[in-house]
C-alpha cells in the first residue's frame, strides 16, 4: 500500500467522462484526518471541479474499519502543550499549528458543502468528528450495515465543530443537542433519521456500484449528474437489506422530554439520571457525567447562537471558538486522558456546569480578529447550500 496519506485515482466511464476517487489512506489511525491530508484533498478537489472530464467525486476510506475516525489529535495536542507553556499563551492565535489546522479543515468542509459536482461519500465503518465534517457536506452520503457515526468531542473537552453547530441544528427536534452533549453513536438507520446520510447500501455491494457508475454516460451539466447519481443510489438501495429503527429513533420521544424547555443544567441532570436496561441510554448518561462541563456549555450555547447563521458564518465563528478551546486547559487535558495516557480520568477545570463563571464562558466567543481580517473571509456566503442540496436529493 502506498505511503501517501491520500490516494487519488480516476475511473473511466462509458460515455467518455470520469469519476475522481479520493481514498483516505491511514488505516493504522482509522484514517484520522491530518493537516497533510487536508491540504492534498483541497488541491485535488479544486482540480477535479475544474476538469470537464470529471463528472463526480467519491470520498472513501482505506480498509474496512473506518471512513474517518476524526482529526489527527496527536500533533494538535503537542502544539497545545507548547503554547500553554509559552510566554504567548494568552494569545490564542499564537498556536500557529492549531490556527492552520482548524482553518484548513473548515475550508475543506465548506468546499465539500458548496462543491458544484456530485460528491459521493462512502461512510462505511467508523465516522466520527472530522470524518462527519467531510461526510456532512457531500451531496450523496452512503451508510452501510457497518457504519457507526458520532460527534464525541465533549469527551475530550471540545464541542462538535466542523460545521456541527450548523448541521446539528437542522436535525429533528432536539436530537442535535442530545448528540452534542452525549456523543451517542448512530447506526445506518439513525444516521438517515438524523439527516447525516441519504442512502443505506450493503458494503459488499460497493464494487458492483462502482462498476455501474462506470457504465454510465454522464452529462456535461452538474445538475443532471446530481440527479442521475441519486437515481442510481436509490435503485441500489432497494435491493439492500434495511436496518430496523436505531436507538435514536426508538427513543426520540424520551429525548424530546429530556431536552425540550429545560436549561442546560437541568437537561444534563435529566440525561445523567437515565437508568434502565437500555445500554445505549446508559452510555449516553455516563458520557454526560464524564464529559467536560465547559465543553457541554459550549456545545449547548453555540448551537443557539448559530441557529440563524449561514454555513460560512458558522465556520467563521467556530474557528475563533476552537482556538479558544486549544488555548484553554480542558481540550488538551481531554486528549491526554483519553488518547495519550489513556487513564480515562480527565481533570476538568470545573466539576459541573453550575461552577462555570459566566464571563469566562463568554470569552469563548471573543473573536481574535477584526471583522475584516478573519482568516475565513474567503468562504463564499452560501446560506442556501443545504436547501439546494436537499432539493436535489428529493428530486432523485
Amino acid at each position: 500500500m502506498s505511503a501517501l496519506p491520500v490516494l487519488f485515482r480516476t475511473l473511466d466511464c462509458a460515455g467518455g467522462g470520469a469519476i475522481g476517487v479520493a481514498t483516505l489512506n491511514a488505516e493504522a489511525t482509522l484514517n484520522a484526518l491530518s493537516l497533510n491530508m487536508i491540504a492534498l484533498l483541497r488541491i485535488q478537489l479544486l482540480a477535479w471541479e475544474d476538469d470537464p472530464a470529471v463528472a463526480l467525486v467519491v470520498l472513501e476510506g482505506a480498509g474496512d474499519k473506518a471512513f474517518c475516525a476524526g482529526g489527527d489529535l496527536q500533533q494538535l495536542y503537542r502544539s497545545m502543550r507548547t503554547h500553554h507553556a509559552s510566554a504567548e499563551r494568552d494569545d490564542v492565535c499564537a498556536n500557529t499549528y492549531a490556527l492552520d489546522f482548524f482553518s484548513q479543515e473548515y475550508t475543506l468542509d465548506h468546499q465539500i458543502h458548496t462543491y458544484r459536482k456530485p460528491v459521493l461519500c462512502w461512510g462505511h465503518g467508523i465516522v466520527m468528528g472530522g470524518g462527519i465534517g467531510l461526510m456532512a457536506g457531500a451531496s450523496h452520503r452512503v451508510v452501510t450495515e457497518g457504519s457507526r457515526l458520532a460527534m464525541p468531542e465533549v469527551a475530550i473537552g471540545l464541542y462538535p465543530d466542523v460545521g456541527g453547530s450548523w448541521f446539528l441544528n437542522r436535525m429533528p427536534g432536539h436530537l442535535g443537542l442530545f448528540l452534542a452533549l452525549t456523543g451517542a453513536p448512530l447506526n445506518a438507520g439513525d444516521a438517515r433519521f438524523a439527516g447525516l446520510a441519504d442512502f443505506r447500501l450493503h458494503h459488499g455491494d460497493k464494487a458492483a456500484l462502482f462498476a455501474e457508475l462506470q457504465r454510465q454516460h454522464w452529462s456535461a451539466l452538474a445538475a443532471d449528474n446530481h440527479r442521475q447519481l441519486g437515481v442510481l443510489l436509490t435503485q441500489a438501495q432497494r435491493v439492500a437489506p434495511d436496518d430496523p429503527p436505531g436507538p435514536l429513533r426508538q427513543h426520540f420521544d424520551l429525548i424530546e422530554l429530556l431536552c425540550v424547555g429545560a436549561d442546560l443544567e437541568r437537561t444534563i441532570e435529566h440525561i445523567a439520571l437515565l437508568d434502565g436496561g437500555d445500554r445505549w441510554l446508559q452510555k449516553a448518561a455516563a458520557a454526560v457525567r464524564k464529559g467536560s462541563p465547559a465543553a457541554a456549555w459550549l456545545a449547548y450555547t453555540i448551537q443557539r447562537r448559530c441557529k440563524h447563521l449561514s454555513l460560512a458564518e458558522v465556520f467563521k465563528l467556530e474557528l475563533g471558538v476552537s482556538l479558544h478551546c486549544a488555548a484553554r486547559p480542558d481540550f488538551a487535558e481531554g486528549i491526554r486522558a483519553l488518547i495519550i495516557d489513556k487513564d480515562m480520568r480527565p481533570a476538568w477545570q470545573a466539576a459541573s456546569v453550575r461552577e462555570l463563571d459566566p464571563a469566562w464562558c463568554e470569552g469563548y466567543f471573543a473573536s481574535p480578529w477584526p471583522a475584516e481580517q478573519h482568516p475565513l473571509d474567503h468562504l463564499s456566503p452560501d446560506p442556501q447550500t443545504a436547501a439546494r442540496r436537499g432539493h436535489e436529493r428529493k428530486a432523485a
